[in-house]
């Protein structure tokens, strides 16, 4: 089995490090991570100049671009054959809910996805970032499990588990997204040239948190596994805009 890792925090990241451990039992790995940290670079591709490959004393592979131009880079530029599986992260941090589409670790996996490899990502949700082996072992577990029971089709997985020792984690649940409040607001604030320089406030709280959600497995000390799908169509309106934008005279 051949696993193809990467992330958003940087080929330097201790989640990664644990993550290329744990897997390097059951697969063979190859390491393509941004060459710094690209959290919340979404689904980028860098455009407007060239990447570059580069290799780490410890062998990982780290390109000098997104999450989604490590994963891009490394399987259509012919870095690696086609892998069995993407796995993004460990991420320090949780990607749960709107996180999802902000998330650099979710982008990774997802251009996985897009490619037509299966595809994992992952997040230890936790200030302190203690238990990165527990969260391997979860995927490790997780992997193994998917790799028995194939698939026809690729598909999508986001992870989040508590930063707890193995031991104490919940059994894992098959969630769907919650949804946070509203982000805090710009925080404006000088540089020391007096500049006027505005920092991104932090996420919101949970809104959504109810049972069934990511949030409320996390709450309860479960691991969270949920089937993401890529497709934006607001399904529920096609029918009511299409005979809208008729009586307009535009279709």
């Amino acid at each position: 089995m051949r696993i193809l890792l990467s992330n958003d925090d940087g080929y330097f990241a201790p989640g990664l490090e644990a993550l290329a451990q744990e897997l390097s039992r059951i697969a063979s790995i190859t390491v393509v991570a941004p060459e710094r940290d690209r959290s919340g670079a979404s689904h980028s591709l860098t455009l407007d100049r060239p990447l570059s490959l580069r290799k780490a004393p410890n062998g990982f592979l780290f390109v000098n671009g997104t999450p989604t131009d490590c994963v891009h880079l490394a399987i259509t530029g012919g870095v690696v054959d086609k892998p069995d599986f993407v796995v993004s992260g460990i991420n320090h941090g949780a990607n749960m809910g709107d996180d999802t589409i902000y998330s650099g670790t979710v982008a990774a996996a997802m251009e996985g996805f897009l490619l037509g490899v299966p595809a994992i990502a992952v997040s230890l949700v936790g200030k302190e970032a203690m238990h990165f082996a527990a969260a391997a072992r979860v995927v490790r577990e997780l992997v193994e499990r998917c790799a028995a029971n194939a698939e026809s089709q690729p598909y999508l997985l986001n992870v989040n588990v508590p930063d707890k020792p193995f031991e104490q984690l919940q059994p894992g649940r098959i969630t769907r997204l919650g949804k946070r409040h509203k982000a805090e607001p710009v925080i404006r604030a000088s540089n020391p040239r007096g500049e006027t320089v505005y920092w991104v406030g932090g996420v919101g709280g949970a809104q959504d948190a109810g049972e069934g959600t990511d949030f409320y497995a996390i709450g309860q000390g479960a691991v969270s596994v949920t089937p993401l799908q890529v497709d934006l169509t607001h399904f529920a309106l096609l029918d009511r805009w299409a005979e809208s934008l008729s009586l307009k005279g535009i279709a």
